[in-house]
């Protein structure tokens, strides 16, 4: 699928594979609100942002993927920016936190369980940008939680490029490993 159709990110980065102690500290933080796991998923990520290219004397416009406002008032927070707050807590990369000029416009339903096609589906028109001006000619750092198929990093990415951004770069603490994908698509279809 990537060889068909190239995504509007230039490089993806992740600290580790969504598996064991990782796995858990990330649903830790997303659904048993445990807050201070940020710290600990922020230090994680902040290790894998050397693999960045450096700016030429600019600074990173580091964007978390917003969760929409329904959602981001059931939760009481954004753990994309928890994580992005703590990861620029302990690395000094010259960044611009901005947690405003990227919306998600749309609720969509949970990604978890949903095939490749069915994902896409689901996020394409979630996001939007709000402020051009504040992501125009800017090399943006797009920060989640998991990287799975990519679709919803593709998707902010997709958007970010059309306002403006000059390359957009994710980081993510996890990735999911296909085999990993394939089993939670399993447990998905078994519990509906």
């Amino acid at each position: 699928m990537c060889r068909r159709a190239l995504p509007a990110y230039s490089r993806a980065i992740a600290y580790g594979a969504f598996e064991s102690a990782l796995r858990e500290t990330v649903h830790l933080l997303k659904y048993d609100r445990v807050l201070p796991a940020a710290d600990f998923l922020g230090a994680k990520l902040s290790t894998t942002f050397s693999q960045l290219p450096p700016l030429d004397g600019e600074s990173w416009l580091v964007v978390p993927v917003p969760l929409h406002t329904r959602k981001l008032r059931q939760r009481g927070f954004n753990q994309s920016d928890l994580i992005a707050r703590a990861a620029l807590k302990r690395h000094l990369v010259a960044a611009d936190l901005n947690t405003k000029c990227l919306i998600r416009q749309r609720e969509t339903v949970p990604q978890a369980g949903l095939t490749r096609h069915q994902r896409r589906k689901n996020i394409r028109g979630a996001f939007a940008v709000r402020d051009a001006n504040a992501v125009r000619d800017r090399d943006i750092l797009l920060v989640d939680d998991v990287f799975t198929t990519g679709t919803t990093i593709s998707e902010c990415a997709r958007v970010l490029r059309r306002a403006g951004a000059v390359t957009v770069y994710a980081a993510t603490v996890a990735r999911a490993l296909k085999a990993d994908r394939i089993g939670m698509q399993r447990e998905a279809r078994e519990a509906a």
